[in-house]
């Protein structure tokens, strides 16, 4: 039997997840089943690659009627699934701002890695 991986969260991305005024409840069920299908080595229902944060970054798309969510996340390592960023989405292109976000937390773990 796999053993699922824990999640370590980056940054604010706890505090934003559970932040009804960027999550709705809907959308943090949502996002925490696609978490634990991550944890559990199988890929969320509905997402896409975001290299352009750094290499293995990936996004879960949640898009419901209570708006567009995403959770950008880091599960190429074998000990944890990073989550880098949670945000809400307020136009069809993720933001430079939120892709800032992700890119520091993204170069933190790799360098704390390297220790």
């Amino acid at each position: 039997m796999r053993k699922e991986k824990p999640i370590d969260w980056r940054g604010s991305s706890f505090r934003d997840i559970k932040d009804d005024s960027i999550f709705t409840p809907n959308a943090r069920k949502e996002a925490g089943f696609q978490l634990n299908r991550i944890q559990a080595g199988l890929e969320p229902d509905d997402w896409k690659p975001f290299d352009v944060v750094g290499a293995g970054t990936k996004e879960i798309r949640i898009n419901i009627g209570d708006g567009w969510f995403r959770v950008m996340y880091l599960a190429k390592f074998p000990e944890a699934v990073y989550v880098l960023h949670c945000f809400k989405k307020k136009t069809t292109a993720t933001s430079k701002h939120d892709k800032d976000i992700a890119a520091v937390r993204y170069k933190a773990v790799i360098q704390e890695r390297s220790k």
